[in-house]
């Protein structure tokens, strides 16, 4: 693998990070409130809603377009996917395929083992180096003047949820259902990046560091399969195997049924099993060497 580097990032808040550590100071003031399971309901339901917008829509249609839509609901998703409040989807399927180019290696934005677990995982995105979308590396989406026009204006629709809760249900809802399910989804989320390069197992030799996580892909929706996915990212699937979890593809599943997506990308199985690590063999090489 690549050395890690010698000088690593450093974390400086600017102005534009303050939205960022205001939303995780008011989380605080759930404690404060009286409490009430239709509040954890609440944050819930949309913690879920809004996961499945990064991994179904974000993550799967734009950054590698695993399946197809229409124009109309594509525009859909970017608006339900911005109400996550992590940016705008060109922004992220840009910064996104360039992790991939450049996994774990020089270029990669977001790599723990080069700039350490806090970099990976929010860091970069305070950074003042990389708030601009590189609309060259996303010149499919960008040909569509909606999502560019969304991606300049990101924060709109999550002000506007923030604005209908707090209207709606005050300002117990407003902490719940939008600050303490918003900082959820975040650094969720973020993990995929840190630390699911960091921990967990390894089915396929990839040239990065990825890894698959039970536990992150339960959390996730399906995304903890992450060795999977950097093996062969252009499925729409990503839990490989029946036993692994992977609920964002079951809903897409499901919105294929009644035609909202289609043309779901499977991986191609006969060529999986081949490239999997043989265990046996690598453990037997190794007490052969200890021998």
């Amino acid at each position: 693998m690549i050395e890690p580097l010698t000088e690593k990032p450093r974390l400086v808040l600017t102005w534009k990070g303050m939205p960022f550590v205001l939303v995780h100071v008011a989380c605080l003031a759930a404690f404060w409130l009286p409490f009430s399971w239709s509040l954890v309901a609440l944050a819930a339901g949309l913690y879920l809603v809004r996961m499945f917008a990064m991994t179904g829509f974000y993550h799967r249609y734009f950054s590698h377009r695993t399946y197809k839509t229409s124009r109309a609901f594509q525009l859909v998703m970017a608006v339900v996917g911005l109400t996550a409040l992590q940016k705008g989807p060109l922004w992220w399927a840009a910064h996104h395929r360039q992790h991939h180019r450049y996994s774990d290696r020089h270029g990669d934005v977001h790599s723990p083992g080069l700039q350490g677990f806090l970099w990976a995982h929010f860091g970069w995105i305070l950074s003042t180096e990389h708030h601009e979308t590189d609309y060259d590396r996303v010149a499919d989406l960008a040909r569509y003047p909606e999502l560019v026009w969304l991606n300049r204006w990101h924060v709109v629709p999550g002000i506007a949820l923030a604005a209908v809760l707090l209207a709606a249900g005050g300002l117990p809802a407003f902490i719940w259902g939008f600050c303490i399910s918003t900082v959820l989804t975040w650094h969720v989320t973020f993990s995929i990046n840190s630390l699911t390069h960091m921990i967990g197992r390894r089915r396929f030799r990839t040239n990065d560091d990825s890894r698959n996580s039970l536990v992150m892909a339960i959390l996730t929706l399906g995304e903890g399969w992450h060795n999977n996915h950097h093996h062969y990212k252009a499925s729409t699937r990503q839990g490989f195997y029946w036993w692994e979890i992977d609920v964002t593809y079951y809903v897409l599943r499901l919105m294929a049924a009644v035609g909202l997506v289609w043309d779901l990308k499977e991986p191609p199985m006969e060529r999986l099993e081949q490239d999997r690590i043989d265990r046996r063999r690598e453990d037997g090489a190794a007490e052969k060497l200890a021998a």
